[in-house]
């Protein structure tokens, strides 16, 4: 049984044999099955068992199955863009194309009119699965006289090289090459991107600069320079950094196609397709499960308290960072429930003081990452943040939440320095009024530098990434230090 054929208008040539171009991987950097059926667990979960019940019937009329209940959007899927200016080239200068691939006729057909660059198109069709050895099978048949190049990018893809006049070779493996040049002449390479660099993005090992928040209790009680409490928290820290990038996957993963449509969110490796789904999902539950294995050393405690993390994470990703003013709490209570965590693991009780200042800072952080947003959307011309509740209407009551949660941070600090506790803990309490300017300035500086539409990252990212912020941690961290340990002899009298 032959696959079906989608003809076009041909040009053709006698200089240049036809060039046969496989789909997923090769035209396209991802696997579009793999996708499809993200998508559908994501999104129409009832439908699979419906969808898997198909197999019965075969791989192709699974492959049917699924696009039957999913649409591709061709405009947005990330192409090989350096060997797609290379197959215009081609056009150019009258070869023949063809799009053969293993990938349902609907995605095929979708993909060959958006780009409308081939002549002719060959897909699976419910009953044939033009992969491997079936496809080599056609198209020798159908290029016995002429002869065909394939390009393609995988192992399958060898017994199709084993037909053809020539290879290229696209997005492959070492491996892979290695098979295409030892098979057949290889006419032309394209180089995959390095998967290292890609896995480096998608886990965001910057944004582990959160999770420094854990050692807060530590600092403000004192017992920083406590060696076994230093690495308990430095494990904890290294266990919700694994969670956090976890996370970060399953986001990405969950977001593809808002991600595609993102000027800037685009180029994250799974939107770009620098890393497939399959891997996305492995590499989510392996650093879940060395999370988990971390914390476990730790003790009870530990594993409640990532677990608790987690469980807001996820909860916070489906549903609440879509809920209007819920979400920034929501945003709020992840970086609050670092703080308690990293008293937990070390038994360091945490105050009300510290409680009620690290929620209203990290409230108004939230809301400051809210109003880049819309922002940025402002900008676009678009109404509506995508995926979240909020309009570009709202920016302005945004801004006066957040700098007013920023004030109220303030004032909690300016109390907490006038109490009874740090008498307790400090020798010179008065040198405390020195955090009062200093984080007043910060925060002003943060939602100056939103305002002027020049803070592009998380506000806490920022953070980690700002000299002038590390040169005013040193200068509270000092404060500190002096407040508690000098004694206040050594201070004139005004301010002992």
């Amino acid at each position: 049984m032959e696959a079906p054929v989608r003809s076009r208008s041909l040009i053709a040539t006698d200089a240049l044999p036809p060039l046969v171009v496989d789909l997923d991987g090769t035209l396209v950097t991802v696997d579009l099955l793999q996708e499809s059926l993200l998508r559908v667990a994501t999104k129409k979960p009832w439908l699979l068992p419906r969808v898997f019940g198909s197999l019965r019937h075969g791989k192709a009329a699974f492959k049917q199955a699924v696009a039957e209940y999913v649409a591709i959007d061709p405009a947005h899927l990330p192409y090989s863009e350096a060997f797609l200016a290379w197959l215009w080239e081609q056009k150019k200068r009258g070869r023949e194309l063809w799009l053969v691939t293993g990938s349902d006729r609907r995605v095929a057909e979708a993909v060959a009119d958006h780009l409308g660059l081939f002549d002719q198109v060959l897909a699976s069709d419910g009953r044939v699965n033009l992969t491997g050895e079936r496809k080599a099978q056609v198209l020798a048949e159908r290029f016995a006289k002429r002869g065909f190049v394939y390009a393609g990018n995988s192992w399958v893809d060898v017994a199709v090289w084993a037909q053809a006049k020539g290879a290229v070779v696209v997005n492959a493996s070492p491996r892979v090459r290695s098979a295409a040049a030892q098979t057949t002449s290889v006419e032309r390479e394209f180089p995959a991107r390095s998967p290292l660099r890609a896995w480096l993005r998608a886990i965001r090992p910057h944004q582990w600069a959160k999770n420094l928040l854990l050692f807060v209790p530590l600092i403000t009680a004192h017992r920083f320079l406590e060696l076994p409490l230093l690495l308990t928290v430095s494990l904890m820290f290294l266990a919700f950094s694994l969670c956090s990038s976890s996370v970060y996957l399953l986001n990405d993963l969950l977001d593809l196609d808002a991600d595609r449509r993102h000027p800037t969110k685009k180029y994250r490796p799974f939107a770009a397709g620098d890393l497939s789904v399959s891997a996305g999902l492995l590499g989510t539950v392996a650093l879940l499960v060395a999370a988990f294995a971390l914390a476990a050393i730790l003790g009870d405690w530990a594993v409640a308290g990532l677990g608790g993390y987690y469980a807001l994470t996820m909860v916070y990703s489906w549903w609440l960072k879509r809920v209007v003013l819920v979400d920034v709490i929501a945003l709020a209570a992840l970086y609050i429930t670092r703080v308690i965590v990293g008293g937990m693991v070390v038994g360091i009780p945490i105050s009300q003081w510290l409680l009620g200042f690290a929620g209203f800072v990290f409230l108004s952080l939230a809301f400051t990452k809210r109003y880049t947003e819309l922002r940025r959307a402002t900008e676009r011309g678009v109404e509506k943040a995508h995926g979240r509740g909020y309009l570009t209407a709202d920016l302005p009551i945004i801004g006066m939440c957040g700098i007013a949660a920023g004030f109220a941070a303030v004032v909690v600090l300016t109390l907490y320095v006038n109490s009874e506790a740090v008498l307790k803990l400090y020798s010179s309490p008065l040198l405390l009024w020195l955090w009062v300017p200093i984080i007043l300035y910060w925060l002003c500086r943060v939602w100056l530098i939103a305002h002027r539409g020049e803070l592009h990252d998380d506000p806490v990212v920022f953070a980690a990434r700002d000299p002038t912020t590390y040169a005013l941690a040193a200068v509270v961290v000092i404060v500190l230090i002096v407040a508690a340990w000098v004694p206040p002899t050594a201070f004139p009298p005004v301010i002992r």
